[in-house]
């Protein structure tokens, strides 16, 4: 019996000795994200690392290639009726949730009926929409009233906010609370026990994830998590983050501020990566229901006092990445329609003239600063100079971004928890369409934060959305940019490309795209 159980003991050590290279042979990809993450239902919020989660650990029925070609992705296939008002959805073999549970038909139409409520796009298919019918255990049917357009375009909406797709018993969260339960589908599984909000989040590679077939591009394509575990670090401080990348503690920066660019490309192993080329846009945003903004002349003078030059010389600092541009669906697009010197050169004495008709009575007006989001952090400080050459007393609110985000849902006065302004920014794919714009909506309570209720906006986009003639529903979404500029639904301060940093040396395979894709790539 000693001698059988010594030999059992050498034997486990054996085991054990040649286990030990299998362990150590695990990959693990340290990036440091845009921001920390606190907030972890990408249906309650548009907050973009919010979104870059929900990439992470979900799947999505369709999405956009590198040709901007709407793709199935847990779709297999997709019919529509010979009037074009039945969509019937079949989903591929294999999928599965990260419990090991099968993805269902009835789970996708909870998560759309969810997404429907939340999403200013979603909202407006909801409205054409008659029935969402379960028909199998894999197919489904979105069964319209009414004409609507663009079907596929809202199921591949690439950001904020991606209809993403959740097991049922998630989905029927009540959409205006956030849900608990992070079981996804995707090709990363979210290990929760790990979070640390302000230190690190965690994700391992999902086993029983089916990546489609075809090569990957961009959002559509074949999901390939290639590295074993992702770990997103919280390093607020952009010179640390930048001294961890060159001395080899992380592996990548999602967004390193343009001030050290030229520190980086001087480092021979890593390299500067244009990930979202098309760019992004700035805006200002006007909390409609409070005054002084409640009032249009209010919103109007705050745009004339603007001078974006100014706010993208500050946030970004290189002419050479970004753009000056008042087009509210992005210049250089088919709806990017300017607006002369609004927005690029102030008109201060028209500004102050609109302050005093609107009956501004001098009460601060409170503007939110995210001190730790690098996308747009600097240009507070220069909208409250230039606001307060217009009129405007402004108090400038310093905070992280994770409280702007929960205060910016607030709809109380500012002097009781709410706001007046804060800055945003989105990509540039998500907003040149007036049907996906969530900031262009007028919906009231419905609308994005900041609730602008205007009806003539909401009769404009439905119009648009149902409308089948490129020339007229070319006139249809000028009108509707007409109409955010004229009514000051909210003030676009230009736009810039991204860029990320990485260790050359150790990583290879980031595909370019809208949001930053961390499946395909391979660390050595």
């Amino acid at each position: 019996m000693h001698v059988t159980r010594k030999l059992a003991q050498l034997a486990a050590c054996v085991g054990l000795l040649t286990a030990a290279p299998a362990a150590m042979a695990q990959t693990t990809l340290k990036m440091v994200s845009h921001s920390d993450l606190k907030v972890l239902d990408p249906v309650w919020t548009s907050a973009l690392i919010t979104r870059n989660h929900g990439y992470m650990i979900y799947d999505v029925l369709f999405a956009k290639d590198a040709n901007l070609k709407v793709q199935p992705q847990m779709a297999e296939k997709y019919e529509v009726s010979p009037d074009k008002l039945t969509w019937t959805i079949t989903l591929r073999d294999g999928l599965e949730w990260h419990d090991g549970k099968p993805v269902t038909a009835e789970d996708c139409v909870a998560s759309l009926k969810r997404w429907m409520v939340r999403d200013s796009f979603g909202q407006l298919l909801a409205a054409a929409t008659g029935e969402l019918k379960v028909i199998d255990a894999k197919t489904f049917a979105i069964v319209l009233k009414e004409p609507f357009g663009m079907v596929l375009e809202a199921l591949a909406k690439p950001s904020s906010l991606v209809p993403f797709m959740m097991p049922k018993r998630v989905a029927e969260t009540d959409p205006f609370k956030q849900i608990e339960d992070y079981t996804g589908s995707g090709p990363f599984v979210f290990k929760k026990d790990e979070w640390k909000p302000g230190e690190k989040v965690v994700y391992v590679k999902n086993p029983k994830y089916k990546p489609r077939a075809e090569a990957p591009s961009m959002l559509a394509g074949g999901k390939v998590a290639k590295v074993d575990r992702v770990e997103w670090l919280a390093i607020p401080d952009p010179s640390t983050a930048v001294n961890a990348l060159m001395a080899g503690e992380i592996d990548l920066i999602e967004s390193p501020v343009p001030d050290l660019f030229p520190m980086l490309r001087a480092e021979k192993n890593i390299a500067l990566y244009g990930w979202n080329k098309l760019g992004s846009q700035i805006i200002m945003r006007f909390n409609h229901l409070h005054p002084p903004f409640n009032n249009v002349k209010a919103r109007q003078a705050a745009m004339l006092a603007i001078a974006q030059e100014d706010m993208l010389r500050a946030q970004v600092g290189d002419p050479e990445i970004y753009q000056v541009c008042n087009a509210p669906f992005v210049c250089g697009t088919a709806y990017g329609k300017e607006y002369g010197d609004l927005l690029i050169k102030p008109n201060l004495e028209k500004a102050r003239a609109l302050l005093k008709e609107s009956g501004y009575d001098g009460t601060p007006v409170a503007l939110m600063q995210q001190t730790d989001l690098q996308s747009s952090n600097q240009v507070q400080a220069v909208a409250k100079q230039q606001l307060e050459k217009a009129g405007f007393k402004v108090d400038l609110m310093p905070m992280d971004w994770q409280t702007v985000v929960s205060r910016r849902a607030r709809k109380e006065t500012p002097d009781k928890g709410g706001w007046n302004i804060f800055f945003t920014t989105n990509i540039t794919l998500d907003l040149d369409n007036p049907g996906t714009n969530s900031f262009a909506s007028g919906a009231c309570d419905k609308a994005w934060f900041g609730w602008p209720c205007d009806e003539e906006l909401q009769k404009l986009r439905a119009a648009f959305i149902k409308e089948t003639d490129p020339a007229k529903q070319k006139e249809l979404g000028l009108a509707i940019s007409n109409r955010v500029m004229n009514e000051a639904i909210y003030a676009p301060v230009g736009q810039y490309k991204a860029f990320g940093a990485y260790r050359k040396d150790r990583l290879s395979g980031w595909l370019e795209g809208p949001v930053p894709v961390i499946w395909n790539i391979s660390k050595k």
